[in-house]
């Protein structure tokens, strides 16, 4: 694996199949997001956007910029040859050239390749994995009979549950990423409200499906997929998914849990509350 990112590092982002060792591309959490398994042009790009994600997120924050200059990503720009990427992610580091390339850039490397395969450990012990749609272009009508009914219905609610886990993750990313923009606190708190709601739909539609489905799914597994969420007690957690059951809008959500103040200061205040700085390399 950290071979393989070496290789990668040499060209840089964005991934092409020319400069990419076969092992990345066969690591489950880049198949779980590829468009076509069987096409490696797919999986290159899905590689790709696992590897920004990943970079947008590099747990070191001291080395963080300097990480995504290394690799082709800004503060650099596409194309730039190693030399040139790594004497910015030395100035972006506050290292001397030599340095940086001895010392640094190694546990960089090292720290990459372990997202990969933390990323790909998630993947593979979740059984939990978005079914993939193919267009099509013709009309696929539901036959008259119960079976076709059935699988109909079980279709159509496990697209509910999967709109419901994306829009909930959606909203939680706005969260965060209000957060690190330093954002107006009204503006946060606005948007930690939504994402509560749209956690909570998701958490009901989870417990829709799964009760009439797939009983052995854990429902809490299945909101886990989302995103972080701030710890909740089980009272807490079933409080909010009452006020999202049937269908409620934001402000049908927020009308229902009006006056439960150690509810929403528990879930506002789990986002506000800084995360701990990661330990400097």
């Amino acid at each position: 694996m950290l071979a393989a990112v070496r290789r990668l590092l040499r060209r840089g982002l964005p991934v092409t199949l020319a400069a990419v060792d076969p092992v990345l591309l066969d690591l489950r959490g880049v198949i779980a997001r590829t468009v076509d398994p069987a096409d490696e042009a797919s999986r290159a790009t899905a590689l790709d956007g696992t590897l920004r994600g990943l970079l947008a997120r590099f747990p070191d924050t001291r080395y963080a910029t300097a990480a995504r200059a290394l690799f082709g990503l800004p503060p650099a720009t596409p194309g730039v040859n190693l030399t040139m990427r790594r004497e910015l992610a030395a100035e972006q580091a506050g290292h001397e050239v030599h340095h940086f390339r001895k010392r640094i850039e190694p546990k960089l490397v090292t720290t990459l390749a372990a997202e990969l395969l933390a990323d790909a450990d998630r993947f593979t012990r979740s059984p939990l994995i978005a079914p993939r749609l193919a267009p099509t272009a013709a009309r696929q009508p539901v036959i008259a009979d119960p079976f076709a009914w059935e699988v109909a219905e079980q279709e159509q609610q496990l697209s509910l549950l999967w709109s419901a886990i994306y829009a909930a993750r959606a909203e939680l990313l706005t969260v965060e990423r209000l957060i690190s923009l330093r954002a107006d606190r009204t503006d946060v708190l606005r948007a930690a409200v939504t994402a509560a709601w749209r956690w909570a739909v998701a958490r009901a539609e989870a417990i829709s499906y799964t009760t009439a489905f797939a009983p052995d799914l854990s429902v809490d597994d299945l909101t886990a997929l989302a995103g972080w969420t701030p710890p909740l007690t089980a009272a807490q957690t079933s409080r909010l998914t009452e006020a999202a059951a049937g269908g409620a809008s934001r402000a049908q959500f927020v009308a229902h849990l009006h006056g439960e103040t150690g509810l929403s200061n528990t879930w506002t205040e789990g986002f506000l509350t800084a995360p701990q700085t990661p330990t400097r390399q």
